[in-house]
């Protein structure tokens, strides 16, 4: 317990530190939203550690992602300005760190049997998420939209996570899974066709 609690010191420790940057940076930031987001983040990723459902290798990654992506910010501002488009590259990074952190969680039930495994779930959600990614970076889903699906692929990773809480998902659950995330797999798919269309300004 005690060699836990030290990894997870050592692993915040470590997050503050690639993140020194950020009271700087915050102090003449004018992107307050991402900034959130990004603290939002952390604190679910140490929940996660403290709870057992993230363990510290997965915990390292995730802080890694989020370092990367105050790194870009910081690269970003660097010129004294952020433009629309790299604001919405960051949140979209951010959301889609956001979405794996919920999954990690959701897949991560500590000390569930086996039978609680839902790769080919996990491997749609994982692609899906993918996908709304490559639309806000090519502009052909909005940011708004964006947002809606990212929330909607939360909702869906807290269903399944609901679903493993007595330790098994049933053939209904799991068919009930894979109906949510056609829904949203053909979601994405349109929102791709429409290219953007009536999207919204940041």
């Amino acid at each position: 317990m005690k060699s836990k609690l030290l990894t997870t010191s050592l692993l915040a420790s470590a997050l503050f530190a690639g993140l020194g940057m950020a009271p700087a940076i915050a102090q003449n930031t004018s992107t307050p939203q991402v900034d959130r987001a990004q603290q939002a983040i952390s604190a679910r990723i140490q929940q996660g550690l403290n709870s057992g459902h993230i363990t510290p290798s997965e915990a390292q990654a995730l802080y890694a992602r989020d370092r990367d992506i105050a790194a870009k910010e910081a690269f970003f501002k660097s010129n004294g300005q952020a433009t629309p488009q790299e604001r919405q590259q960051l949140r979209a990074d951010l959301s889609a760190l956001s979405a794996d952190v919920e999954r990690m969680m959701a897949n991560n039930v500590h000390n569930a049997p086996r039978t609680v495994g839902t790769p080919g779930i996990d491997k749609q959600e994982y692609r899906i998420s993918q996908r709304i990614d490559e639309g806000v970076r090519d502009g052909r889903i909005s940011q708004r939209e964006a947002r809606r699906l990212h929330t909607r692929e939360r909702a869906l990773a807290q269903r399944e996570a609901s679903f493993k809480s007595d330790g098994v998902v049933t053939q209904q659950e799991r068919r009930q899974l894979r109906n949510d995330l056609k829904a949203l797999r053909d979601q994405v798919e349109r929102a791709i066709r429409n290219d953007g269309r009536g999207r919204d300004r940041n």
